[in-house]
């Protein structure tokens, strides 16, 4: 108990006001595991997709996003990024879900966190496959767990997994060429995941 306590005080401080981003394939359960490690951090959750599904005309963004689509970078970075230097944000650690998931963003994404002040410590791939995604959409629909979004139809979450494969894998890949990235079973029960991405993020912290 004592060790896992001096375990969980070693991250903040090496987190400190950083940023750690969280990526997967649909129903990873990336929301998920961002609000536990808001909570145990003390942080603040960022989702690309609610800054902009909030936006001030979501016209402009809700087409693309309901039908599974990723939203041009240019108009996509010139609304996140700004949001990352928000003054509620200051001195506070970020929990990333998915900011940046298309291949072309990551600079631009590392350099918004250093400006910031929140650099990215930590990039998380929760790692699930197709099979998984699908058996998990199904369950999701049974229970009616994600209410009527519009993006979980079939033929948009065919078009995700596919964005995610040709889009995201080489943002994964970019990280992981720095050194950057934590690979975590995402299959596992939720509370086995967060432990997993502790021990992990505790491994890389020592490098």
């Amino acid at each position: 108990m004592k060790s896992m306590s001096n375990q969980l005080e070693m991250l903040k401080d090496w987190l400190g006001a950083g940023s750690i981003d969280i990526f997967g394939r649909p129903f990873s359960g990336k929301d998920t595991q961002a609000e536990k490690l808001a909570g145990i951090f003390g942080g603040l959750v960022v989702s690309g997709g609610e800054i902009l599904r909030s936006h001030h005309d979501p016209r402009e963004v809700e087409e693309i996003l309901n039908s599974g689509g990723i939203v041009p970078s240019d108009f996509y970075l010139k609304l996140v990024l700004p949001y990352l230097s928000r003054l509620a944000f200051a001195d506070k650690p970020l929990i990333l879900s998915a900011v940046g998931r298309s291949h072309g963003e990551e600079v631009a994404v590392i350099q918004a966190a250093e400006q910031s002040r929140h650099p990215i410590r930590a990039v998380i791939l929760l790692d699930i496959s197709e099979d998984e995604v699908w058996r998990r959409d199904g369950l999701s629909a049974d229970r009616k767990e994600r209410g009527q979004r519009a993006d979980d139809t079939q033929k948009a979450l065919e078009l995700r997994l596919k964005k995610f494969e040709d889009q995201t894998m080489p943002v994964i890949d970019f990280y992981r060429n720095r050194d950057l990235l934590v690979e975590v079973d995402g299959s596992l029960p939720r509370e086995a995941v967060t432990e997993e991405i502790l021990a992990k993020l505790a491994e890389l912290a020592k490098r």
